[in-house]
């Protein structure tokens, strides 16, 4: 028989620092795992879950907290990855110029 040892999956957050605890806490909550936060990455040391179940746990957390208009997942690798939708970005930066009136 084949034996696994741990897998360390790992979540880059990107922009998205702020939900960092909560995600930790909902991923450690769904999966039989640790996980551990660094930063904007998540690392989770588990037996049994791979890297596709972890993109959808976290695509289910954007879209719990209603996130998934801004942000999307991806998985490159074995990294899942959180992006910013590109229309948002040049939304905010007009939006930070003063008005020349």
């Amino acid at each position: 028989m084949f034996l696994r040892g741990k897998r360390k999956l790992k979540v880059d957050l990107g922009e998205l620092k702020d939900e960092c605890e909560a995600l930790s806490s909902f991923l450690g909550s769904k999966l039989e795992a640790d996980v551990t936060s660094s930063g904007n990455k998540i690392f989770v040391d588990t037996n049994s879950s791979s890297s596709s179940e972890l993109k959808r746990l976290v695509t289910k957390f954007v879209y719990r907290r209603h996130l998934n208009h801004k942000y999307w997942v991806a998985l490159e690798g074995n990294v899942v990855k959180l992006h910013k939708f590109k229309r948002f970005e040049k939304k905010e930066k007009e939006r930070n110029y003063p008005f020349n009136d």
